[in-house]
């Protein structure tokens, strides 16, 4: 950045330094608004058929993950917060999306 508004050095040499923050400053906003909209365009829509987990209790018990097809019997365990096979299961799978 260059800048020669005035004739003294100091002068210029602060006005270009602030010219420069700015610059700085709008780079930054435009990465952060970048970040953002990338999270924001992966959200899934909350509409009917966008479910993650179907619920089977009636008449047998089966909770299956629809993304990734994981699926186990042991509702009450589940429903108690044991969900570290569906965990590792959609790990797994973004890890495989990945490669």
């Amino acid at each position: 950045i260059q800048c020669s508004n005035s004739r003294s050095q100091h002068d210029n040499r602060a006005t270009a330094m602030q010219m420069l923050k700015n610059q700085l400053y709008e780079i930054e906003l435009q990465k952060q608004m970048e970040a953002r909209n990338e999270i924001e365009a992966n959200k899934l829509k909350n509409e009917w058929g966008s479910q993650i987990r179907n619920y089977v209790m009636h008449p047998y018990k089966l909770v299956k993950d629809v993304r990734t097809a994981h699926e186990t019997g042991n509702v009450d365990a589940v429903m108690n917060g044991d969900i570290n096979g569906f965990l590792k299961a959609y790990l797994m799978m973004m890890g495989q999306k990945d490669n």
